[in-house]
């Protein structure tokens, strides 16, 4: 089977997001670590095939995005969509924030994420085969 998460592709891309975080991804990362949001784990910079994803939940397969200034130049609002819609193929949902959102509500931000988690945790999974993903 095809790994699709965490790639060591994409090992080096994931290794340089990580030292060079936004202020607000900063901020949101400090109250996301260590199961610090209602003992849920975050992940940060987290592959998904050739795409990174800011943080995710692996168990709420949660994917939140902080959306700076390079995500409102000419094209960006484009390629997001594009990038996120072959990422939610994989059944992961997304949460966006801007850096301003992070910055003037962090706690509005934090409870955005945990309702998100509750609703994502109270949808009854479709029936899927035991054989889904595997390659015969």
């Amino acid at each position: 089977m095809t790994r699709v998460y965490n790639r060591e592709s994409e090992k080096l891309k994931r290794k340089m997001l990580r030292e060079n975080l936004s202020q607000a991804e900063v901020l949101l990362w400090s109250k996301l670590k260590g199961k610090g949001l209602n003992n849920y784990k975050f992940r940060r910079q987290y592959s998904v095939g050739k795409f990174v994803i800011d943080f995710y939940c692996p168990k709420s397969k949660l994917a939140i995005e902080v959306d700076g200034d390079s995500h409102f130049v000419e094209g960006a609002k484009e390629r997001d969509r594009e990038r996120q819609t072959i990422i939610e193929t994989f059944g992961i949902t997304f949460l966006r924030f801007t850096n301003r959102e992070i910055y003037e509500n962090i706690d509005g931000v934090l409870d955005k994420i945990v309702e998100h988690i509750k609703i994502l945790h109270s949808i009854t999974p479709p029936f899927s085969s035991p054989y889904q993903g595997e390659v015969r």
